[in-house]
């Protein structure tokens, strides 16, 4: 028999409190804060006349990733300004998942929806307010509410749909994608970490040399949450680029 016992989902999901209302996922996001931070400010010293190299090559790389790869695409050119933003947005977010697979911290802070939540809502206001100042309040949700060529005599159902689209699915649809996605890849690593030692600590001693089956999938586990950990960065980052420039140009 395998002594085989899954601890409670509270207790993967959290440490214990340093103090009131600051754990694990506290840490984790201030540390993301933090090194996103000293990134970019150490890349800002080096001197613009050189070639980009170390710290500096990598945000450059990751500027014109957004700018390319996010910006443009969605966007055009006169969205460039909101190049700082979503580049803090989505640096932020990479940097949260991806001590998922860290040794000690082991916990992607996106896998509580706390924080998933707070981006959403923070975005939230930002296409919101954006939308507003460029359209004017009346503007904005009239082209929001009744979108043009649409008869009207079909508003009565369009107008509550876009109302529950635009205002209410959106902001909850983000957070609970970037939540689920996370909390997902992290229940998968610790299950078959949990079958991997029970395997390999079996008292029936035939049963060990199975251990490499689980421990195997936990190694392709691991590098796939590598890759999900950018996907589910890049997944936000690019439907909030694509919300504001709804927001601020309709007719795209």
């Amino acid at each position: 028999m395998i002594a085989l016992e899954f601890p409670p989902i509270n207790e993967i999901l959290r440490w214990k409190d340093l103090f009131e209302s600051f754990n694990k996922i506290s840490i984790i996001a201030v540390l993301a804060a933090t090194i996103g931070t000293v990134v970019f400010l150490l890349a800002g010293r080096q001197s613009a006349k050189t070639a980009p190299r170390g710290i500096r090559n990598i945000a450059e790389s990751t500027v014109e990733f957004i700018e390319n790869g996010v910006v443009m695409q969605t966007m055009g050119r006169d969205g460039l300004g909101w190049t700082p933003f979503l580049l803090s947005l989505f640096t932020f977010i990479y940097l949260c998942n991806v001590p998922g697979i860290i040794p000690f911290l082991q916990m992607p802070a996106t896998a509580r929806m706390a924080l998933p939540a707070a981006l959403a809502l923070m975005v939230w206001v930002v296409y919101n307010g954006a939308g507003i100042k460029h359209q004017g309040f009346g503007g904005y949700f009239k082209s929001v509410l009744f979108p043009p060529g649409v008869p009207k005599a079909l508003y009565i159902l369009v107008t509550p749909i876009e109302f529950i689209s635009a205002i209410i699915v959106r902001p909850f649809s983000l957070a609970v994608r970037l939540f689920a996605n996370m909390l997902a890849g992290h229940i998968l690593l610790v299950t078959f970490a949990l079958l991997t030692e029970s395997l390999f600590q079996a008292k029936d001693k035939i049963l060990i040399p199975f251990g490499v089956l689980p421990m195997g999938m936990l190694i392709f586990l691991t590098g796939f949450e590598v890759l999900v950990a950018f996907l589910q960065a890049y997944i936000f980052t690019i439907l909030t680029a694509v919300y504001i420039g709804g927001a601020v140009h309709p007719e795209h």
